[in-house]
């Protein structure tokens, strides 16, 4: 976990590779759980036997359950002390660069690309975020993350 004080402090990061987050399993409880949320019940997510003989060879986590996994990088990477609140302001631009095999284990590359003052003390955040499988070279989501924190 990095720390920082203040919203300042944060913000003087900007331009760099700032942290890291520890892995996190891919299971397919989790898969199956996205899929009673969402109503993406397709094969290729939830059904193992099938998904086995298909293109990847394992059933596979939603696009949308990687990118979700977001909220969890950032809240278990990075605390600013001072900030009473933290709000998803949205997303600039997502891809899903390769397929993340249920089993995988992901981790975030936080990169902070700008921090914009807002009214009422507060500081908008662009993250460049890279979502990494283990063992893989290439990223399974890219993607720029808007979020705004107030002191």
């Amino acid at each position: 976990m990095k720390t920082f004080n203040t919203l300042a402090d944060l913000a003087a990061c900007v331009g760099q590779d700032v942290a890291a987050s520890e892995w996190i399993e891919i299971t397919q409880e989790q898969v199956n759980q996205f899929a009673q949320a969402t109503g993406d019940h397709q094969w290729i997510h939830v059904d193992v036997e099938r998904a086995k003989q298909g293109p990847f060879g394992a059933p596979i986590a939603h696009g949308f359950l990687t990118l979700s996994l977001l909220s969890q990088f950032f809240d278990k990477t990075i605390v600013v002390t001072e900030a009473r609140m933290g709000v998803n302001y949205g997303l600039n631009k997502v891809r899903f660069m390769a397929p993340v095999p249920v089993g995988s284990r992901l981790r975030a590359h936080l990169h902070l690309h700008s921090a914009t003052p807002l009214e009422g003390n507060g500081l908008q955040l662009q993250w460049n975020v890279s979502i990494q499988r283990e063992g893989s070279d290439k990223p399974v989501c890219v993607a720029e993350s808007l979020v705004r924190l107030y002191a």
